[in-house]
Parts: C-alpha cells; structure tokens; sequence
C-alpha cells in the first residue's frame, strides 16, 4: 500500500472517529507515611473518599480538593516515585484569602507573592501589583516535602472554558465573583454618568465573559 493510501485511509478512519474527552481526575502523590499523609490532608480541608486496604501490600488513600473535580490518590503500593518529588498546582479565586485559611489550619504556607512561581530566587512579596489574573500564588509543602503551588484566578485565558456554560465551584467563588462585576459596574456607571437600572443583567454577562476569558462588558 502506498503511503498517500496510508494517508487516505488514516484520514478517513478519523473523520468516522467521534473525540474521546478525556479528564484528568487523579494525580498520584508519593508519600513514606500514609498515616501521617492522611492526617495532613485532612487538616488541610480536602474531603477524604477513600481509605481502602487490600491485602498487605496495597493500601490507596484519596482526597479530593473543595471545589475541584480532580482528586489526589497515595498509600501504599501506589507509585514508584521518590516521596517529595510531587509539584503540583491549585486555583483559587482569592489568593489572600486561601492564604489565611492556610495559616488558619496550621499548613504554614509561605507569604504571598508574585514573580516565578517556581523558582524561589524569583519570587517578589505580595500579590501581583494589578492583581492579573494567574500572577499571584503562595506555596506549602506535605510533611514529605511535596510542593503545592496555590495560583489565583480570576478571569480565564480564551478557549479553558466554555463560554456558554459558567459555573462555580462554591458560593464563596460566586460571591467574589458578584464582588468584582459590582466593582467593575460602578466603573460602568461612572462612565456613562448615569445609575445603570439593568445591573442583574450586566452582571451576569461580566461574570460569564470574565469565566471564559472573553471581552468583558465595559
């Protein structure tokens, strides 16, 4: 067969092909103390669905973050990797506001900050000057030295969410997100030199585009 016929065929076999979505649910985290792990996660707030033991050499533990629609998975006989090599990433919409809620549950979580999310040298205190979205994080590391990086978001890059559909993970991350289209409409108002009677309307679709990442209302 030749290999335009190759190509054709692979083309065509594709086209008849509906995607597969494919989500990511699990990350699996490498710890030497599952007990110890199991405590951690639980003082941290994540809701635990999983403590099950099969014989004696498994063992599989599972969190899952508040809000998230993935989960963390360790135990025993879980994952090869070295405990502590894990670097992973949250979202929030508050970053000062998780980052009190850390001390509050005794993580000890570094300050807040903005610069390189991943290099300590880089880091600059405090939150992102203009406080843009994706460039205001905080860390905190496992009793095993995994590193979590807390990122704030609040407006999406174009194309990670379907504009038509807008959700939200807590009434917390709604009533920020009301905070920030009452913020933005009293800009609004000011502009047009004139009270805005039509705000429930305006709100809703500042806050959906500002999901998406698509043009905010002005």
């Amino acid at each position: 067969m030749s290999q335009t016929a190759i190509s054709t065929k692979h083309q065509k076999d594709g086209a008849d092909t509906a995607r597969v979505d494919m989500k990511l649910e699990v990350e699996l985290i490498p710890v030497s103390d599952v007990d110890r792990a199991k405590e951690f996660y639980t003082r941290l707030g994540w809701r635990l669905d999983d403590d099950t033991v099969m014989g004696n050499n498994l063992r599989v533990v599972q969190f899952t973050p508040p809000g998230s629609s993935s989960s963390i998975t360790f135990g025993k006989g879980v994952t090869g990797a070295a405990p502590g090599s894990l670097r992973g990433g949250l979202i929030v919409s508050d970053i000062e506001a998780a980052h009190n809620e850390l001390v509050a549950r005794g993580i000890n979580p570094s300050e807040v900050f903005h610069g390189s999310p991943f290099s300590p040298v880089g880091r600059i205190s405090g939150p992102d000057p203009e406080r843009q979205s994706y460039r205001s994080y905080v860390s905190f590391e496992d009793p095993d030295g995994n590193a979590w990086i807390v990122q704030e978001v609040t407006r999406r890059v174009p194309g990670r969410i379907d504009p038509a559909t807008t959700t939200f993970a807590s009434t917390n991350d709604l009533a920020r997100a009301m905070r920030r289209a009452a913020a933005a409409h009293g800009k609004h108002e000011e502009r047009n030199g004139q009270h805005d009677g039509n705000w429930p309307d305006w709100y809703a679709a500042y806050m959906a585009a500002e999901q998406a990442g698509t043009e905010l209302p002005t």
